[in-house]
């Protein structure tokens, strides 16, 4: 048995599925974002087993790019939850056959809410599609299972048609990186767009040294701060001494070097930037610089480092 060869026609049946999604749409996709653009309320997804699982995903998915969205058991919806569901909600069920007990259930609910009901089915002719107002294909040719069972390619396009769906209202919402960090601000995107460099700076014990500091002095004040750096106060402004520079000015000078003064040896033009800088600013500058530190600036005073 060639394992190898079994999981390639897996993908080869699913992406076929997939890629016969686009040919099955028509204006009732087109309808059905409209609907969701123009509606005050959510979209409520349901499904009733894998579907369910699948619709979990889609929820999660529109609800995190611009479209306030959450799953529904039709189980439970049908003993208590559809209290939750509003007059202006869009409603989106999921069922392969279209006939799926639980989910036809709500269809005369639905009705009396004054519910958009959109249908994901691989029926056209079920009853589910039938009573929905708008009807999304996702009928597949054949499962990967080789049973015709286990849902395979159904779900795998029921997918793709839930994703097709959201980022067609990311794009009809113009929604940006910013909208998309707001709801992930635990993310490395959420931190580069909503954090600013004051929250992550280092702001106490700076390693500060005056101009005229020996060179000793200026590596015991790296070692201290522990940033790799010693921060300069001279009189047109700030300067910087990196561990680096210190490394430069012994192969340069050699023991000379510790005859040396911290205004010899210091960058006069640090990289800077002031306090409110968003964090994704700043990464982009220290990039441009190559570079790994940023001075932080309020006024006239140096308030904090900011390092990658």
């Amino acid at each position: 048995m060639d394992y190898i060869e079994i999981a390639k026609r897996v993908f080869d049946i699913e992406a076929r599925a997939v890629g016969l999604l686009g040919d099955k749409l028509d204006n009732s996709f087109s309808q059905a974002v409209q609907q969701i653009l123009n509606s005050s309320g959510r979209v409520i997804v349901c499904g009733m087993g894998k579907s369910g699982i699948i619709g979990k995903k889609i929820a999660a998915t529109l609800a995190s790019t611009g479209t306030p969205s959450f799953f529904m058991h039709p189980g439970e919806a049908y003993h208590g939850d559809l209290g939750m569901v509003t007059a202006d909600d869009v409603f989106v069920a999921i069922s392969n056959s279209g006939e799926t007990d639980e989910v036809v259930k709500l269809i005369p609910f639905l009705r009396n809410s004054g519910n958009y009901l959109v249908a994901m089915t691989g029926s056209p002719a079920s009853t589910l599609a039938r009573a929905a107002h708008s009807h999304l294909d996702v009928g597949v040719p054949e499962e990967a299972c080789p049973l015709q069972l286990a849902p395979t390619s159904s779900t795998t396009a029921t997918l793709a048609m839930g994703d097709a769906l959201a980022v067609t209202l990311m794009k009809a919402r113009d929604f940006k990186p910013e909208n998309f960090a707001r709801f992930h601000p635990g993310g490395s995107l959420g931190r580069r767009l909503l954090s600013r460099v004051e929250d992550e700076m280092v702001k106490v014990n700076l390693p500060l040294v005056p101009e005229d500091a020996r060179v000793l002095d200026v590596i015991q004040a790296i070692t201290r701060g522990s940033l790799g750096l010693a921060i300069v106060e001279h009189s047109e402004g700030w300067g910087l001494v990196t561990d680096g520079d210190i490394r430069r000015a012994i192969e340069r000078f050699s023991e000379a070097v510790f005859d040396k003064r911290a205004g010899e040896l210091m960058s006069r033009e640090p990289a800077m930037v002031p306090l409110g800088t968003r964090v994704e600013d700043a990464l982009m500058l220290m990039d441009k610089r190559q570079i790994t530190s940023l001075l932080v600036f309020e006024g006239e005073r140096v308030v904090g480092v900011f390092k990658k």
